[in-house]
């Protein structure tokens, strides 16, 4: 009987541990599962916050590209700006030439400066029909010998950069 009851003892104690075991396991996997979903919301987090940082570099990098080529473009322009005076002073020098040779040194030279700026994409502005956009009216006339909005006279050139004005054309105005 002894023996009967060793066998019984021993299987309820088998029958236990075998209930503990599930316990425990039925607890590893509420465990693992906790421990599964604190470290997928750490990796989303973790996702996010990569996701941001590259936007920002990237953000960043195109911003300091603009920059650099709004820079470049500034100083190309005031460059171009502080020619244009000599231009000038070498077409006043042409109007005043008085012998032959100096003349024809002088346009050989403003032709080479003009072809410079042109290879540059510096164009000089048309100086037909007044456009406020592109030319300052110094003085107006009424005379009914020109049209509408005619250009007379230009008393100093525009000069233009692609789409930015380098200088305004200064010119007299019909009607």
């Amino acid at each position: 009987m002894e023996e009967k009851k060793d066998t019984v003892n021993e299987e309820t104690k088998k029958e236990e541990e075998k209930k503990q075991e599930e316990v425990k396991e039925e607890t590893k996997e509420e465990t693992s599962e906790s421990k599964l979903k604190e470290l997928e919301s750490k990796n989303k987090e973790l996702n996010d916050k990569y996701l941001r940082l590259l936007a920002e570099y990237d953000n960043f990098r195109k911003r300091s590209i603009k920059e650099r080529d709004g820079i470049y473009a500034d100083a190309y322009v005031d460059a171009i700006k502080n020619i244009l005076p000599i231009i000038d002073n070498f077409e006043r020098a042409l109007t005043f030439a008085h012998d032959e040779k100096s003349s024809k040194g002088i346009s050989m030279i403003l032709e080479s400066v003009k072809t410079t700026l042109e290879k540059m994409g510096v164009e000089e502005i048309e100086t037909k029909v007044f456009d406020p956009s592109v030319h300052n009216a110094v003085t107006h006339i009424e005379d009914e010998q020109y049209g509408e909005g005619e250009i007379i006279e230009v008393f100093q050139k525009g000069y233009k950069y692609k789409d930015k004005i380098l200088r305004y054309a200064m010119v007299k105005v019909a009607n």
